[in-house]
């Protein structure tokens, strides 16, 4: 699925890790989406995420769609990690 990302941040601290949200519109999908992250190192190495609509609520069957493809395509999944991921000043990616 093709994606385009509207906007990106992430910021970590100590306590509760890494926290992110990519906006981003898919190919085909009539509403922007919004993704939340979070990465918590003493929990462990999964990310977390919540998938919503970024402005107007759209199709529960688009929403679904979306969540599918994310759950599948590992590739898409990483790819809204890394736009978050590259808003991080290079000091704290150097320092994890």
């Amino acid at each position: 699925m093709k994606i385009t990302i509207i906007r990106a941040e992430m910021t970590h601290d100590k306590e509760n890790g890494y926290r992110g949200a990519v906006q981003f519109e898919a190919e085909g999908h009539k509403h922007p989406y919004e993704i939340t992250l979070q990465l918590n190192s003493l929990r462990g190495t999964t990310w977390d995420y919540s998938l919503r609509f970024a402005k107007d609520p759209g199709s529960e069957d688009q929403i679904n769609e979306m969540e599918a493809a994310i759950e599948s395509d590992d590739d898409l999944f990483d790819s809204l990690i890394d736009a978050a991921a590259e808003t991080l000043p290079e000091d704290i990616e150097e320092g994890e």
